[in-house]
């Protein structure tokens, strides 16, 4: 597990610096790592609320991927935000031609924390086919697990249940089911893998309105623990542990006046 590992991030931006690409640059280069990305989309966006998003020409984004792609040696890829079918296809064009075998990790975006619509509604569909069999592990909320699955999730059990039915169902490897906007004052996780077994991840819930983009750098977080070398248990366990610990750091924060960022630089800070 020695050197320096590339990890690539396929996402939007955020103008707001707390989730999407930014987030991803955020967390892979605090974990030591290389950062290379592709944009999907640019959002204009703050704490409150997304204003405008616009979805970057397919060709354009086959073009960021194709590049990165033919000069380094990548050993992880998370995507997160994709936005429209026609970028789904461009991703999976780019991965086949350039003969893409290693980790992949897809956070599948649908709202904003916020609230707001971060999907094309047609485009749901066309990303189960196309991406999810492609996946080392999938890691919806509890919202975007639903919305996959068709099912309703009110206990940790539906957790488990709905896991598998993804697993099954999308062909995917393996899928995380995160609980983070679960009532309750613990949050659980639960990781379903594609012989149905399962373990859950539970910690306690911190009271913070500093929760802007914890997905992006959950999913990015995880991508790049498996770009080091850590089996999927093992990545999944220190990717929550440095998402918990940067949204510790920044729970009495003020950035902004809605739902502000966590602190993704918790870790640098402690060796000064």
């Amino acid at each position: 597990m020695e050197g320096i590992r590339h990890i690539l991030t396929i996402a939007g931006s955020d103008s707001v610096g707390g989730a999407g690409i930014q987030a991803d640059i955020k967390t892979i280069f605090s974990l030591g790592q290389y950062t290379a990305s592709a944009i999907t989309a640019v959002t204009a966006q703050n704490t409150c609320g997304v204003r405008m998003i616009q979805a970057v020409d397919s060709a354009v984004l086959s073009a960021q991927i194709d590049a990165v792609l033919d000069d380094l040696d990548v050993d992880a890829i998370k995507i997160g935000m994709v936005y429209t079918k026609e970028n789904v296809d461009a991703i999976r064009d780019s991965l086949a031609k350039n003969n893409y075998r290693g980790h992949l990790v897809l956070d599948p975006v649908l709202v904003a924390t916020s609230g707001d619509m971060l999907a094309k509604a047609d485009f749901l569909n066309v990303l189960k086919e196309q991406l999810f069999p492609l996946c080392t592990v999938l890691t919806p909320n509890i919202s975007e697990a639903e919305a996959i699955s068709g099912m309703k999730i009110t206990s940790v059990d539906d957790m488990v249940e709905c896991g598998r039915w993804i697993v099954s169902n999308c062909h995917c490897k393996n899928v995380l089911v995160k609980g983070g906007h679960s009532t309750g004052e613990k949050m659980t996780d639960i990781l379903v893998s594609d012989d149905g077994t399962f373990k859950a991840f539970t910690a306690e819930k911190i009271d913070s309105n500093n929760t802007h983009g914890t997905g992006c750098t959950l999913s990015s977080a995880i991508a790049t623990f498996l770009g080091i070398g850590y089996p999927l248990e093992e990545s999944v366990a220190r990717a929550k542990d440095y998402v918990y610990n940067a949204i510790m750091a920044a729970k009495d924060a003020k950035v902004g006046h809605g739902h502000g960022s966590t602190n993704h630089f918790w870790g640098l800070e402690k060796t000064k």
